[in-house]
């Protein structure tokens, strides 16, 4: 833990020496191509604050899975203007005859990071598919339990059921007709007919009716038809 803890220090304490660094070299540029008082402060934010978003976009569009091209681009573009700045004042450049070219571009760099900080932030974002919940395994219904049966004691006689002839005699109720039987198509027919001339030549038996209709793919529902068929 402690050796974990001395590695981010030594981290964090680089990463200050160097941005520090940097960000004195992008004042010393901006304020010698003509950018005085605050706005010579304000160049190097801007060019850190566009590094810093474009890296993070770039990262979390990786993450998602999407192109990180747009990204990938501006953060070269932060990062050649911070590194441009760096060895502008290692003293290549004299400062007190900057070259109008540079001038251009640092007086140009506000638009340039307006335009890209923009598509950054407001860019389509690719959001990551949600992960469908695991369903738990239903509870295995408990046993039932068969009602207990009433034995008689040993010199009881059973009890005998009571006499129906002084009841009224119940009309007895009226079958239900049949539930028709779905017609197959023809293209069946034939394939179950099929299926049973096979089965009766390899085992000397007919078919049964719910293994056809298993073959076949049909509906429980469908099993008097196959065997109205066999």
């Amino acid at each position: 833990m402690r050796a974990q803890l001395a590695r981010v220090d030594a981290v964090i304490v680089q990463a200050v020496i160097a941005g520090a660094l940097s960000f004195s070299h992008l004042h010393d540029l901006a304020e010698a191509a003509g950018q005085g008082g605050w706005k010579a402060w304000a160049y190097p934010i801007s060019v850190d604050l566009l590094l810093v978003a474009a890296w993070r976009r770039m990262r979390d569009t990786q993450r998602a899975g999407g192109s990180a091209a747009g990204p990938r681009l501006w953060f070269l573009v932060a990062l050649a203007a911070s590194l441009g700045a760096n060895i502008a004042t290692a003293g290549l450049l004299d400062l007190d005859h900057v070259p109008g070219w540079l001038r251009v571009v640092v007086a140009g760099w506000p638009a340039v990071a307006f335009f890209g900080g923009t598509l950054l932030a407001h860019g389509p974002r690719t959001s990551e598919q949600p992960v469908a919940p695991a369903t738990s395994d239903p509870e295995p219904e408990a046993p039932s339990v068969p009602a207990p049966v009433d034995v008689p004691h040993r010199g009881e006689l059973p009890a005998l059921p009571p006499d129906p002839a002084p009841q009224k005699l119940m009309a007895r109720p009226v079958a239900a007709a049949p539930a028709p039987v779905p017609a197959l198509p023809p293209v069946l027919v034939d394939r179950v007919q099929a299926l049973s001339a096979e089965h009766r030549a390899a085992t000397g038996q007919p078919a049964d009716p719910d293994t056809v209709r298993a073959r076949l793919g049909l509906p429980p529902a469908m099993t008097p038809a196959v065997a109205a068929l066999l």
